[in-house]
C-alpha cells in the first residue's frame, strides 16, 4: 500500500483567492516606537529651556547694569554686546574682548552668570547622557538605522522572520547564493548574533514583533525588490500573522511558513501561502518513503543536501514490521498516523512509562522534547536489540556531537528539515518542482536517474544552476536558434572534445510554463526555454562558455573549429567563398 501522505508533497499550490470585499491598502511602515528625534527633543526640552533661561537672564541683566567708560562717562552695554560677551563666556571660550572695563556690579553679575551657566550645562549634559542610555531611545535609533538600510537595498531580498537554528541556516545559505536577507526576531541576543555572523552582504536586523504589520512594513514588505517572506519562528501564532499580512498586503509575494500545529496549518492554508512546512509531518513522510522506496528517498535526500555534501549511505536495518515511537505531544501522533496510513503497525508510548517493550520490533523512534532523554532511550534500544533501526529526534544543535557519537541510524532535526525545504523552494523554485515530481516516482525511475547522476557528478551533491535561453544569459545560443536547431545532447557536449559529454544532467526543461522532467538528449531547444542543470561546477562553467561564445557553440554542434579572432574569421570567410 502506498503512503497517501506522499501526495501532500506533490499537490499543486493553491491559487490565491481574492475576496470581492478586500480593499487594496498601502503597506504600513510605522511600528509601535517613538521617533528618535522627537524623543530627543521631548527628553531634552526641560534642560534646554533651563539653559536658555539662564543665558537670557544673564544677557538682559548685564545689559541693564550701568558701567563707566575710560573717560568716566556712564555706559550701558547693548543687548547684542551682552549676548556676545555671555556667549563666549558661557561656552568657556574666554575670548576676553570687552568694550570697557567692568565695574564691580558688572563683575559680580558676570560671576553669578558663570556659575549659573555651569549648573545649566551640567544639567543639560547629564540629561543628554541619560538619554543615550535610555532603552526606548536606543530602540528608536536602531529602528531608524534599520529603516535606512532596508530602503537602501537595490537588489532582490527576502524577509526572514526568526533567527533561530532554521533562520540562521537559511540566511547563511542565502548569503552564499548571493541573495540578500532582512531579519526580524523578538530576541535581542539573536539580532546581535546577526552582526557577528560572517555574511558577505550587510544583513539588516531588527528585534521586534513580526506579528505587527508595521514591523513587516519596516522590513520591506512593500519594497519593490522583495522576493519572498520566510516565517521560521517557533511560534505558530506569529507565523500565522506573517502569512495573513503577506496575503492581505502583498498577495503576489510568496510566503513560506513553519508550523507544528495541524489547526494553525489549516488556518494558514486559507491565506494560500506558497508552502507550509510541518517538520513533524514531514519526518513521517520521509520515513515512509525510505521504507517503501529507499532509492527515491536516497536520491531526494542527496539532491536536497548542501552542495558538496557526501552521498548519503543506504539506511541499514530499515524494514517493515512493528515500530515503537516514544514521544510526547503532536510529534508522536503525526508519526503514528503516517505509519497507519501506510498500513504498518506503530505503537505510541509516553516517556514516563519507563523503558518501552522492544521485543520483536523493526524500529524505534526516540522523539521526546528532551535531547538527553532521547539519547538515553536510543542507547537502551541498542542494548535491547543491536539490529533494531533507531531514529533520534534532536531539538538543539548543541547536542549534535553526542548524537553523532551514539551512531544512530537516523537523526531528525526539525530546524534542519525546515531550512532545507525552505531553501530548496526559495533559491531555485524550479528545483522544488523536480523534488515533488521525484517523490511520486517509482524506485526504478529513481534508480536510473541516481546511477546517471553518480556517473556524471560523482559521490557529492552536485551544484545546481538555472539558465534561461535569452540574450542576456545565452547570447550565442539565442543567435544560433534563429536559423538552426540544436538539441540538448549537442548543447551538453564537451567544448574541448565533442566526442565526450559534459558531467551535466538536465533535471527540468520549462517551456511556456510547462515543465518537462529529465528531458531526453534529442529534445530540441527553443528561445525562452528554462533549464535546471545539475553537475560539477567545472562542467557547468564549460556549458556557460558554450552558451556565450559562437565559436564553441559551432564546434559542439557541427565539429567545425571556428577561429575566434576577427582577422582569422575574415580569412576563413574569404576562403570558404573562394571554394564555392
Amino acid at each position: 500500500m502506498g503512503n497517501p501522505l506522499l501526495l501532500f508533497y506533490a499537490r499543486p499550490a493553491q491559487r490565491r483567492r481574492q475576496s470581492g470585499r478586500r480593499q487594496q491598502v498601502c503597506v504600513p511602515t510605522h511600528a509601535p516606537s517613538t521617533d528618535a528625534i522627537f524623543l530627543a527633543l521631548r527628553r531634552m526640552r526641560t534642560p534646554l529651556m533651563v539653559l536658555i533661561g539662564i543665558l537670557s537672564v544673564s544677557v538682559f541683566g548685564l545689559s541693564f547694569i550701568p558701567g563707566v567708560d575710560e573717560q568716566g562717562h556712564p555706559y550701558r552695554m547693548s543687548v547684542f554686546d551682552a549676548f556676545y560677551f555671555m556667549s563666549y563666556t558661557a561656552m568657556t571660550i574666554g575670548f576676553g574682548e570687552v568694550p570697557h572695563p567692568f565695574t564691580t556690579a558688572q563683575r559680580m553679575w558676570v560671576t553669578a552668570s558663570i556659575y549659573g551657566t555651569v549648573i545649566g550645562w551640567a544639567y543639560a549634559i547629564g540629561a543628554l547622557l541619560a538619554l543615550t542610555q535610555d532603552q526606548a531611545f536606543q530602540e528608536a535609533l536602531a529602528m531608524q538605522r534599520f529603516r535606512r538600510k532596508v530602503n537602501a537595498i537595490r537588489e532582490s531580498f527576502y524577509i526572514v522572520v526568526g533567527y533561530g537554528q532554521a533562520g540562521r541556516k537559511v540566511c547563511r545559505e542565502l548569503d552564499e547564493a548571493g541573495r540578500r536577507a532582512v531579519v526580524i526576531d523578538t530576541r535581542r541576543e539573536r539580532i546581535e548574533r546577526v552582526a557577528g555572523d560572517e555574511h558577505y552582504a550587510d544583513t539588516p536586523a531588527l528585534d521586534a514583533d513580526a506579528s505587527v504589520p508595521g514591523v513587516l512594513g519596516l522590513a520591506g514588505l512593500g519594497h519593490p525588490r522583495l522576493e519572498g517572506v520566510l516565517a521560521l519562528t517557533d511560534d505558530d501564532t506569529v507565523n500565522l500573522a506573517v502569512v495573513i499580512a503577506g496575503d492581505l498586503l502583498r498577495p503576489e509575494v510568496p510566503v513560506i511558513a513553519r508550523c507544528s500545529s495541524q489547526m494553525i496549518e489549516e488556518r494558514m492554508h486559507d491565506f494560500a501561502p506558497a508552502a507550509v512546512i510541518n517538520p513533524s509531518d514531514r519526518f513521517g513522510g520521509y520515513l515512509m518513503l525510505a521504507l517503501q522506496r529507499p532509492t527515491t528517498y536516497r536520491l531526494v535526500s542527496w539532491l536536497m543536501a548542501s552542495t558538496g555534501s557526501a552521498l548519503p549511505a543506504k539506511p541499514e536495518h530499515l524494514q517493515r514490521g512493528r515500530w515503537v515511537v516514544c514521544a510526547d505531544g503532536a510529534f508522536g501522533h503525526e508519526v503514528q498516523s503516517d505509519f497507519h496510513a501506510a498500513g504498518m503497525q506503530c505503537d505510541l508510548v509516553g516517556p514516563d512509562v519507563g523503558h518501552p517493550d522492544l521485543h520483536g520490533v523493526a524500529g524505534f523512534i526516540a522523539g521526546t522534547d528532551n535531547d538527553t532523554l532521547n539519547l538515553a532511550l536510543a542507547e537502551h534500544a541498542r542494548r535491547a536489540d543491536a539490529d533494531i533501526f533507531v531514529a533520534v529526534r534532536q531539538q538543539t544543535e548543541t547536542n549534535e556531537t553526542l548524537v553523532k557519537a551514539l551512531g544512530v541510524d537516523s537523526v531528525f532535526t526539525p530546524t534542519d528539515l525546515v531550512a532545507t525545504e525552505a531553501l530548496a523552494r526559495v533559491i531555485t523554485p524550479t528545483f522544488w518542482s523536480f523534488v515533488e515530481h521525484a517523490l511520486v516516482q517509482d524506485d526504478e525511475w529513481s534508480a536510473q536517474l541516481f546511477e546517471r547522476m553518480r556517473r556524471s557528478c560523482g559521490n557529492f551533491t552536485p551544484e545546481r544552476r538555472l539558465i534561461t535561453i535569452r540574450r542576456s544569459e545565452a547570447p550565442a545560443l539565442t543567435r544560433w536558434l534563429r536559423t538552426r536547431p540544436l538539441t540538448l545532447g549537442e548543447l551538453c557536449t564537451d567544448p574541448a572534445d565533442r566526442s565526450q559529454q559534459l558531467d551535466v544532467v538536465v533535471l527540468v526543461l520549462t517551456r511556456d510554463g510547462t515543465p518537462t522532467f529529465v528531458p531526453g538528449p534529442d529534445t530540441e531547444l527553443q528561445r525562452g526555454d528554462e533549464l535546471l542543470l545539475a553537475g560539477r561546477s567545472t562542467a557547468l562553467d564549460d556549458l556557460e562558455q558554450v552558451l556565450a561564445y559562437d565559436s564553441l557553440l559551432d564546434y559542439v554542434a557541427t565539429g567545425n573549429e571556428v577561429p575566434t579572432s576577427w582577422f582569422w574569421r575574415l580569412l576563413t570567410r574569404r576562403h570558404l567563398t573562394s571554394r564555392r
